[in-house]
């Protein structure tokens, strides 16, 4: 059974869009609880994708509140993403070759498994996730995978169980000033440096590097043909050779 902090809906359009509704309404953020769909018919994901989801996969999503000389609110997309790496190596141990990749990709080899979409309104961040547990939907340009698929079968329950879990450890020591210990947890769960990848960005269009870890606001870091070493604070970031 889902932990009581976990509210489970059969169907809505977005986890996220229903809790920032809740903020827009005047509801206070409530910290460890996290609302759940069974399917989830509107979803999205960073840049504008859809990233909607069926039955046995998980997608839910909790609220942050942030207080007065907190790290920057972006960095929760990497604490985000410690927790669900944590979470997915509790209910299956043996699965191989997961990694993060900046800023909110879960990947198996150059697939994506799961993602992070972060949204706030005034003091207060909404994160969504969402993992393919039983399923991969389709996205246009982009490999994906489910966990069933790679032989693990895993209830979307005892995983949101263990989510709510590991959120709830890094979210006290984010909020406590663990931010640097968190910072080289995602890096010890990213993409091997070296890993050659491709930003888009608004003002430059597409540049290309190769990873060489985190500025200590989160940032990106990327090692360019010519040795200079670049800073990405935002941008939609890609594996080389995928759209």
């Amino acid at each position: 059974m889902p932990d009581p902090l976990i509210k489970v809906v059969a169907e809505i359009a977005s986890t996220n869009s229903a809790l920032l509704a809740r903020l827009a309404e005047g509801e206070a953020p409530r910290e460890g609880h996290w609302l759940v769909a069974d399917r989830q018919t509107a979803g999205r994901g960073r840049a504008g994708r859809v990233w909607t989801g069926g039955y046995g996969n998980f997608m839910g999503s909790t609220a942050v509140a942030l207080r007065d000389g907190e790290m920057l609110p972006q960095t929760l997309a990497l604490v985000a993403g410690v927790s669900v790496h944590r979470a997915l190596l509790a209910v299956a141990p043996d699965l191989a070759g997961l990694m993060l990749k900046w800023p909110n990709d879960l990947l198996v080899g150059e697939a994506k498994l799961g993602g992070i979409l972060l949204e706030r309104q005034r003091d207060a961040v909404i994160v969504g996730i969402g993992v393919n547990l039983a399923e991969a939907p389709e996205v246009p340009g982009r490999r994906t995978l489910s966990l069933a698929a790679l032989g693990h079968g895993v209830s979307r329950d005892a995983f949101a169980s263990a989510l709510a879990e590991a959120w709830a450890e890094d979210l006290t020591a984010w909020h406590g000033g663990g931010w640097p210990v968190l910072r080289e947890a995602w890096l010890g769960r990213a993409l091997p440096k070296g890993t050659m990848l491709g930003a888009n960005l608004t003002e430059e269009g597409h540049v290309i590097g190769a990873f060489a870890g985190l500025e200590p606001d989160g940032a990106v870091l990327l090692r360019l043909a010519d040795g200079a070493v670049r800073a990405i604070h935002a941008g939609d970031v890609e594996l080389i050779g995928q759209s």
